[in-house]
């Protein structure tokens, strides 16, 4: 059973605005939050995307390493004809969800598959957030990269353990969830394999 269905801000100066080619390495199952803003409770999920194209360096271990810039994205777990998951998911695939998709879509399948995504800056007080506005296919005949991160998965239905290498804020966004509460997880657990898939076709 798979999931059904911000850029976050740091150190570094914000992911330049335009069009960039990405590739998703993570679909996190974030869990239901209540939002005091809407006042009621929803399921999120979190898409992650490496960008071959735009670098970075960090020291680890006495190490310099050179590795390729990421990028998030949170949303609500909806194929409502009003959500930005369909939004997004519709443009991504070039092509509109079927009536059975719609019943219900994994959403898992997603990691791994390439896309190019729009970015645009937006300031907010003094920082300067990179947003990312739009998504759409590789075009064809464009090369396809191998990721440099793993490709990682995470559902609270199927995973008793948070996979190696998932980032300590966002396992702590899973254990604010209402579904935390109800498992017992261990902080780190073995990659799995990346599923597979053929990004030429639609998802």
């Amino acid at each position: 059973m798979g999931l059904m269905a911000n850029d976050k801000g740091g150190g570094f100066d914000p992911i330049p605005e335009g069009l960039h080619y990405a590739i998703c390495t993570a679909v996190y199952d974030l869990g239901t939050h209540f939002s005091e803003k809407f006042s009621k409770s929803a399921h999120k999920v979190m898409i992650q995307w490496e960008l071959p194209e735009e670098r970075i360096e960090i020291e680890k271990d006495g190490e310099k390493l050179n590795l390729p810039r990421a990028t998030s994205k949170q949303y609500t777990l909806s194929l409502h004809e009003k959500s930005i998951l369909r939004k997004d998911l519709t443009s991504w695939r070039g092509k509109s969800f079927t009536e059975k998709e719609l019943e219900g879509f994994d959403v898992m399948v997603l990691a791994g598959i390439h896309c190019m995504i729009q970015v645009i800056h937006v300031k907010k007080d003094t920082k300067t957030y990179a947003n990312i506005a739009t998504i759409t296919p590789v075009p064809k005949g464009m090369p396809k990269k191998t990721p440099e991160n793993p490709v990682r998965t995470f559902s609270l239905d199927d995973d008793d353990s948070f996979p190696e290498g998932m980032p300590q804020w966002v396992q702590d966004i899973i254990q604010e969830s209402e579904e935390f509460e109800m498992k017992d997880y261990m902080p780190q657990g073995n990659d799995e394999p990346p599923p597979p898939g053929d990004d030429d076709i639609p998802f």
